[in-house]
């Protein structure tokens, strides 16, 4: 008998989330999403329901993100199609946890990556531990850093947003809780008597909250390793606040004093990166202002024009196919990028002229 990719559990007035594909780090298909979003409407108005709590199954983590490799593999066979139904899915999923009426518990031990990250980011309470890896990595694969990014990337301090974006750094859970990326610091030791806990409590609606809030402060730590990015911060703005990549390059290079120091790394770490996705996440990065939901809007319709693009189907198979971490990337030098290039993975035509994310509140 199959198991089903994801759990649903209502006990003692908390609705249980496991993401439960521990085999690919409980990475998101559209049949998880779109179950998960239904379960979320339901949810929402129903009186045994005073808080959602959201964990990944397995010892690995909460959710890599999205199962790209399955978009990969219909790249010969209606990839235009099925990348809208799932992208659609998704982030009509990632907003329906940004405003969630009721508490929203998300466990964030472990790989939090792209998607599972498009899912804790709207929580109202988010835990990470000493195993956190939290990271947007999605220009490792020649796309762009999705699932609202756009919205919360920019509101970290200073440059650091985009340092992110670019760079698809991997930060712990000390740096999340810095960039108000999660709010409590937990050792994993102490979140089965955590769980227990929760699970054994009678979760009434008004104070579910507080009430939350007050029991996972009881467990928390406070961490004595400072945050390396609060530490880099100065030194990230300086480079990566440049309004062009070839700057960020260009002032990483004139920084560097050796081969082996951060800024060199980082800038060999750039380099290895698609032009054209470099490009399009920097100006991604650059558009302050936007609501959340306006964000989810031009995401999705920057991501059904990745699927016409080379760089993706290439990136994936580098990293999740082939394996061999040599993309070709086409075009292979920034100076061949335009602006008029950029420009068009932010203009996409869809049928009837009706978005699918037009409704999203």
């Amino acid at each position: 008998m199959q198991t089903s990719t994801v759990l649903f559990n209502v006990h003692n007035g908390i609705g249980w989330i496991t993401l439960n594909r521990p085999q690919v780090l409980n990475s998101l298909d559209v049949d998880m999403v779109t179950r998960i979003k239904e379960r979320l409407d339901t949810w929402k108005s129903r009186s045994d329901v005073v808080m959602v709590c959201v964990v990944g199954a397995g010892e690995k983590g909460l959710c890599a993100g999205g199962d790209i490799r399955k978009l990969y593999d219909y790249r010969s066979s209606n990839i235009v199609g099925h990348a809208a139904h799932f992208f659609t899915a998704e982030y009509m999923m990632d907003a329906m946890f940004w405003h969630f009426p009721k508490p929203v518990l998300v466990y964030m031990d472990g790989v939090v990556m792209g998607g599972g990250a498009g899912i804790s980011v709207g929580a109202s309470h988010r835990i990470v531990t000493e195993k956190t890896k939290w990271a947007m990595p999605e220009l490792n694969i020649g796309f762009f850093p999705d699932v609202g990014s756009s919205y919360f990337l920019n509101r970290l301090p200073g440059a650091i947003g985009r340092y992110l974006a670019l760079t698809s750094e991997v930060i712990k859970g000390e740096d999340a809780v810095y960039l108000g990326l999660a709010d409590y610091y937990l050792e994993e030791k102490d979140w089965d008597e955590l769980l227990q806990v929760l699970s054994e409590k009678d979760w009434t609606a008004g104070d579910a909250g507080n009430d939350l809030h007050e029991l996972v402060g009881s467990f928390k730590k406070t961490n004595d390793v400072p945050s390396s990015l609060q530490e880099m911060k100065e030194k990230i703005d300086a480079h990566f606040s440049l309004d062009t990549v070839e700057g960020i390059i260009h002032s990483l290079e004139k920084s560097s004093r050796n081969t082996d120091d951060w800024e060199d790394k980082m800038r060999q770490k750039l380099l290895s990166k698609s032009p054209t996705s470099l490009k399009v996440a920097l100006k991604q990065q650059q558009g302050k202002g936007r609501s959340y939901t306006d964000c989810l809007r031009m995401e999705l319709d920057m991501a059904m024009n990745f699927m016409n693009h080379h760089d993706f189907y290439e990136g994936v198979r580098a990293v999740l196919v082939d394996k061999d971490r040599s993309p070709a990337w086409q075009p292979a030098a920034l100076s061949d990028v335009s602006d008029a290039d950029v420009a068009s993975f932010f203009e996409y035509s869809w049928p009837e002229r009706k978005h699918p994310l037009a409704d999203l509140e």
